[in-house]
Parts: C-alpha cells; structure tokens; sequence
C-alpha cells in the first residue's frame, strides 16, 4: 500500500507541465503584445498615456505567465524531482516556501494593474476604489504570510 501511495504524487505531473505550458502561452502573448505596442508607438501617432496602458497590460501578462511558471516548477519540484536544474531563487523547500514565492508575484501583478487603471485616463473615477482594494488585497496577503509561516506567528524571545 506505501508503494500506491508513494505512486500517487506523479498525479501532479499533468497540473505541474500545464502550468508551465500555459506560463509559456501568456510569456509569448505577452511579448507579441509588447512588440505591437513598440510598433505602434513607433510608426503611429500613439498617445503615451495609451502605451503606458498597453505595456502594463502586457506586463500583467507577462506576471501571470511568471506566476504559473513558478507553480508548475514548484509541484514539480516538491512531487516529481527536487533535481531540476532551476535558479537558486526558484528554488521550492516545501509549500509554504512555494506560498511566499507566489504571494511575491502576486503583489507585484496587483501593483502593475492599479498602475495600468492609474494612469488610465477612461478609468479615473476608479482609481480610489482600485487602490482601496489593491491595498486591503496587499495587507491581507501580507498578514496571511505572517501568520502562516512556520512557527505560527510573530517570533518571541524566552528566556531571560
């Protein structure tokens, strides 16, 4: 029976390579974009308010095709093989270490799409709520971080 189990974990397998294929998908849709907006900017008159908007918007495709990626090599190196050749930065101990690295990207797509409604000049009478939300969004990923890292908690000295 330890031998089914154990067989059980390559059942990750398929999540982990559909991950990095759909990673791979948004990196390249994400770079087409930026080479379109670099065009335009180029051979049109290409407002600069609508370029910042387009890159952003490419950026954010970019971050979520890093986010994926990161999840793909993260079950794959915590169920197949701890032995991929990746970054030492990438580089996944166990789930809460894949956690952080996941709420790190996270936060930083949540910054490019305030950013991207910021500088939107159709989308101003949203920029309050969205950084409202951004920032309650950041602050509970933060406290979640904080509370669930090993240990449970904040850190306290015993003893004299």
């Amino acid at each position: 029976m330890p031998k089914i189990l154990g067989i059980t974990r390559y059942a990750v397998f398929v999540p982990a390579i559909a991950s990095i294929i759909g990673a791979l998908l948004l990196m390249i849709q994400g770079s087409i974009e930026m080479g379109i907006v670099v065009y335009k900017a180029i051979v049109s008159d290409y407002v600069l308010k609508e370029s910042i908007v387009d890159v952003l918007t490419a950026v954010d495709a970019i971050l979520l095709g890093t986010v994926l990626l990161v999840i793909g090599y993260g079950l794959y190196e915590l169920f197949i093989d701890s032995e991929i050749p990746v970054p030492a930065w990438l580089r996944v101990k166990d789930l809460d270490d894949l956690k952080s690295k996941l709420i790190g990207v996270v936060v930083a797509i949540i910054a490019v799409v305030f950013v991207g409604v910021f500088v939107d000049v159709n989308r101003a009478d949203e920029v309050m709520a969205y950084g409202i939300g951004s920032g309650a969004l950041v602050i509970a990923l933060a406290a979640f971080a904080w509370a669930s890292r090993k240990g449970g908690g904040p850190k306290t000295k015993l003893g004299p």
